[in-house]
């Protein structure tokens, strides 16, 4: 790990010499990517040297117990080096994850899906608690949201619905939402007060880029609707709504939020480019799944990772053993707590992978 941390800080000297060069200045693009990468090396830099002065603490304490005759400077070095003795542990943790790779994606803006599942209208009302869930979240952390298509069911619910997050960090956020969402209470239609079980799957897609996601034109079809058709036939070049079908993979994308066709043609492509990465991405943890089985998954869309249970109050997340007595407030966007505890044990995770390989 040392060796490593050596080599970053080089790495970090030599960039910042670079950006001093008028030579880098000069070139745009250049410049602003290795602003970039020194933006991700300084908090490594700053914690190593953090750990360097400690580690020297501890030395100039011992050598001053050994060397100093004065009892009462003795004592002082002896404080100084307990303090410091229980600061190493502290350090090198806060190191430790510092090092834990990154994930490329997890700076980008997101796509979600809702589907409803098993439990017919009580699913499609479900449906539409989470997605106002996912906008209330968004809203709190200063996100913005752009809702592309939807399928309601006159009573409230949504069978499905498309939506984009975009903010920085958004995906490092929501990455793990994936998978099957499951719900416990009593519908309102439910006379006998007999509680319900319902179950409705999120997808979270990180946005592509066109230099990632090379779409041939031909390998697309695209039609057009009238927005308020729901997705019918329409093929009038004056309809607005726009339906991308990728001949090779079968993907539909319908988008009909925007009053205009170019603008709901580029968020379609927009969608099919993330739901074509993901599907790489997806062959990735499948390969990485086979060779080790993660406990934090944010790639299997029929894993059962959550129960929202209304008559307790209480939410479970199935993959860390949390529950929380809180519903009421998680409901409302409130999402934090359960995200902060998903991303700290997959951090732990990963050291104690660290850990085995070193």
């Amino acid at each position: 790990m040392f060796e490593k941390l050596s080599e970053t800080v080089l790495k970090y000297e030599e960039i910042t010499r670079s950006l001093s060069d008028p030579a880098f200045a000069a070139d745009g693009s250049k410049y602003m990517a290795l602003l970039k990468e020194q933006g991700r090396l300084a908090p490594i830099v700053e914690a190593y040297k953090a750990y360097e002065e400690n580690e020297r603490q501890i030395a100039d304490s011992l050598s001053l117990i050994d060397e100093e005759s004065d009892e009462e400077m003795k004592e002082m070095a002896r404080e100084e080096l307990s303090i410091a003795k229980k600061r190493a542990p502290e350090l090198i943790k806060a190191l430790q994850l510092l090092l834990i790779p990154k994930d490329e994606t997890d700076d980008r803006n997101v796509i979600v899906e809702i589907r409803s599942g098993a439990g017919g209208d009580e699913a499609a009302l479900f449906a539409s608690d989470l997605y106002r869930m996912y906008v209330r979240y968004a809203e709190r952390n200063g996100f913005t949201v752009e809702t592309t298509d939807a399928e309601d069911t006159g009573i409230g619910g949504l069978k499905y619905v498309s939506f984009l997050i975009n903010g920085n960090g958004a995906f490092s956020k929501l990455k793990y939402e994936s998978g099957v969402h499951r719900v416990q209470r009593v519908p309102e239609t439910e006379s006998g007060g007999r509680i319900h079980t319902s179950t409705v799957t999120v997808a979270i897609m990180p946005e592509a880029t066109e230099v990632e996601v090379n779409i041939d034109p031909k390998d697309c079809r695209v039609d057009v609707f009238r927005a308020s058709g729901n997705g019918g036939q329409c093929v009038n070049t004056t309809d607005s709504a726009v339906r991308l079908t990728h001949i090779p993979t079968g993907i539909v994308i319908s988008c009909q939020d925007e009053k205009s066709q170019i603008k709901n043609k580029a968020k379609a492509f927009k969608v099919l480019r993330a739901k074509l990465f993901d599907l790489e991405r997806e062959k990735a943890h499948e390969k990485e799944a086979s060779l080790r089985k993660s406990q934090v998954g944010t790639g299997d869309r029929s894993e059962k990772i959550r129960t929202y249970n209304f008559p307790q109050s209480r939410l479970t997340d199935h993959r860390i053993n949390l529950t929380l007595y809180s519903l009421d407030k998680i409901m409302d966007g409130d999402l934090n707590g359960v995200i902060d505890a998903l991303s700290a044990a997959d951090q732990a995770e990963k050291l104690s992978r660290m850990e085995e390989e070193s």
